[in-house]
């Protein structure tokens, strides 16, 4: 076989990987890969690995060739050519990010002010940790596992359409919630789940510590997601001072609006005001935060079959998630 003239490719180090580990020798393995001797051994050596096994109870250090350590020097290697990475060769660092950004679902800004609270010298900034994202500077990390980069913007030709002509309108809302200087204001929606299932998210963002409540539903019934509020009114003394208003859109199971607002002791429990219709970004907190928990229910999850501790663990991600709009605090930080 004619030896060839390209860098070893991922799927050829994973051949090599095996053909090593089934004790092929050095020759035969440079034959069948078409690579000269010489490359398996500075290969070998790039992805050498100490591991401990246990043999008959007595634990012996070895040593192994890994086709993901050598493909993960490698791509670091290449992309260092020229102009230098300021990433370097912080390897843990590097899988820091990773790890935050993939399994945990930071975005890259957070997974930054992670790792700076973790005491990392090394630094780079929002736009150049994009920039090696794109560029496949990571082993694992690409485009894929970041959110949406690019936010619809509305069109100025676009016509803001008004809220139900009956109900309280968010042109009436009052400054300080607006101004989100007092807490106590929250805004509310429904993430719903697989065609042609009943059971569905209901969300609540509070405005000034972005605390995130997540109560599964049955069905969308009005009647349902005012059974929500009749509980925690129940169960909390300090309802009133947590629950002062909710901002909400015109779906159908929000539109009871005396039913809604009706605490359970007599009197109102709370203001309700309306979005216009079709205009999301008027509660663009609660929008944002939905974005966030389809991270880990993507469209088409049927919510039924989702238990009851899974969307427990979602909620308590989501609060203990540093924000920049809070300066890299967490809503359970400030809800305290």
């Amino acid at each position: 076989m004619a030896r060839k003239q390209h860098y070893m490719t991922r799927d050829e180090r994973q051949q090599l990987e095996a053909m090593h580990r089934n004790r092929i020798p050095i020759a035969e393995i440079a034959r069948q890969l078409g690579f000269c001797r010489q490359t398996i051994y500075n290969e070998l050596c790039r992805g050498k690995v100490n591991y401990i096994r246990n043999r008959h109870g007595i634990p012996i250090d070895t040593v192994e060739y890994s086709a993901e350590k050598a493909q993960q020097k490698f791509q670091y290697a290449q992309t260092a050519k020229g102009r230098p990475l300021k990433i370097g060769g912080d390897y843990a660092y590097a899988a820091f990010l990773e790890q935050k950004i993939i399994e945990e679902r930071y975005s890259p800004a957070a997974a930054l002010a992670a790792a700076r609270k973790q005491g990392y010298q090394t630094k780079v900034c929002v736009t150049t940790l994009y920039s090696y994202i794109t560029k496949q500077v990571f082993y694992k990390l690409t485009d894929k596992h970041l959110w949406n980069k690019k936010k619809r913007k509305r069109k100025a030709s676009e016509e803001r359409r008004i809220a139900h002509p009956l109900l309280p309108s968010i042109i009436n809302r009052p400054k300080q919630i607006e101004a989100r200087s007092e807490r106590g204001h929250w805004e509310m929606d429904l993430v719903v789940g697989k065609a042609k299932t009943k059971t569905v998210l209901l969300t609540l963002t509070e405005r000034v510590t972005r605390q995130e409540l997540i109560f599964k539903l049955p069905d969308r019934k009005a009647a349902t997601v005012q059974g929500v509020f009749n509980k925690l009114e129940q169960e909390q003394a300090d309802f009133k001072e947590r629950f002062k208003s909710i901002t909400t859109d015109n779906g159908v199971e929000f539109l009871q609006y005396q039913q809604l607002r009706q605490s359970i002791h007599g009197g109102q429990r709370f203001e309700v005001w309306y979005c216009h219709s079709y205009a999301a970004w008027e509660k663009g907190t609660n929008e944002n935060h939905n974005r966030m928990i389809r991270r880990w229910f993507p469209k088409g999850t049927d919510f039924g079959k989702v238990p009851d501790e899974e969307i427990a663990r979602v909620q308590d991600w989501m609060n203990h998630y540093p924000r920049k709009i809070l300066n890299w605090a967490t809503p359970a930080e400030l809800a305290t």
